[in-house]
């Protein structure tokens, strides 16, 4: 006699996994005092065959799951490691932003037409086209002596090339490139003026531009001195101009850009110091790997002598 099973579900629930094997080897197999035949055994091993089956289609579904999260989290964090460094940045954005004087001919300057120009814009856009390819690629932001360590660190550009000189001081906040000119300190005055050398300003004033190096090296030589402070050095020359001061204390081609068209102003002959100008970066580990690239270019250009025609095309060979 046979025996009519209500669902597969309601024997798998009610049965253990004992008697699930038993069910499947026992030839004759009674169930709730019914005798079940061969038709009905091969039923329950079609049920048992459909419970796996469901059952190895589950986990595989689930295994599958797993393994497309896991994808997708792995993908994900890929994704934010890809933009590692500021060297990644500049490549990720297609830009190298650079903050560059405009007050520093011939070195940075804003020409008739209001375009930046000079040594300093030239080089920028020299180091831009060996990293990006392309120099128009380069971006410049305006700074100033006081403000540009400033905007560095603030993350507003990714480099300086601004006339700034690698001293010990700074090279305990900044890191610099190896350098890309070697300057010197000067004094400019007007060409009335009677004085030859730094001594000859003792107990006169002078004129310094604020985040320079020229008030340390001036007070180290010059003690009785009165020192005078601008913010930048178009507003340091016209000072001078209007005789406000005796003379400025720079490094010597900044103040030469004014003795080009100028001829009311003159530049004392002696040096009192040597100033290697450098691209400066901020002092951390993102930057390393865009300094060295960037040290990679300049010795590349110092070699081949392309910085020096560089620096012919500006008059400060």
């Amino acid at each position: 006699m046979g025996f009519l099973l209500k669902t597969p579900k309601n024997i798998f629930k009610k049965q253990t996994n004992t008697r699930l094997c038993t069910l499947f080897f026992i030839r004759n197999i009674t169930v709730s005092g019914y005798s079940v035949g061969l038709f009905d055994k091969r039923a329950i091993l079609t049920d048992l065959f459909l419970f796996f089956f469901k059952y190895y289609i589950f986990m595989m579904k689930k295994i599958v799951l797993t393994f497309l999260f896991l994808c997708l989290l792995l993908s994900g964090c890929g994704k934010k490691d890809t933009i590692k460094d500021d060297l990644d940045k500049v490549t990720k954005r297609d830009k190298l932003i650079i903050g560059v004087r405009t007050d520093t001919p011939p070195f940075g300057f804003k020409d008739n037409k209001g375009n930046f120009a000079g040594y300093d814009i030239d080089l920028a856009r020299i180091i831009t086209g060996y990293i990006l390819g392309d120099e128009s690629k380069a971006e410049f932001i305006p700074v100033t002596a006081s403000d540009r360590i400033m905007k560095l660190n603030s993350g507003e550009v990714d480099f300086l090339i601004a006339t700034m000189s690698i001293t010990n001081q700074r090279q305990q906040i900044l890191n610099f490139s190896i350098p890309y000119y070697i300057a010197g300190q000067a004094i400019l005055v007007n060409s009335s003026s009677k004085a030859q050398s730094l001594s000859d300003f003792e107990g006169k004033k002078l004129i310094i531009v604020f985040g320079s190096t020229s008030e340390r090296n001036l007070r180290a030589n010059v003690p009785e001195v009165t020192v005078v402070g601008y913010k930048n050095y178009m507003d340091a020359y016209k000072a001078l101009k209007a005789g406000k001061a005796d003379g400025i204390v720079a490094d010597d081609t900044i103040l030469l850009g004014f003795t080009v068209n100028d001829k009311s102003v003159r530049l004392l002959s002696k040096r009192y110091s040597k100033e290697p100008y450098a691209v400066v970066f901020r002092k951390e580990p993102d930057s390393e790997r865009l300094l060295t690239k960037v040290n990679y270019i300049l010795e590349n250009l110092q070699s081949t002598g392309k910085l020096n025609r560089l620096q012919e095309k500006w008059g400060i060979k």
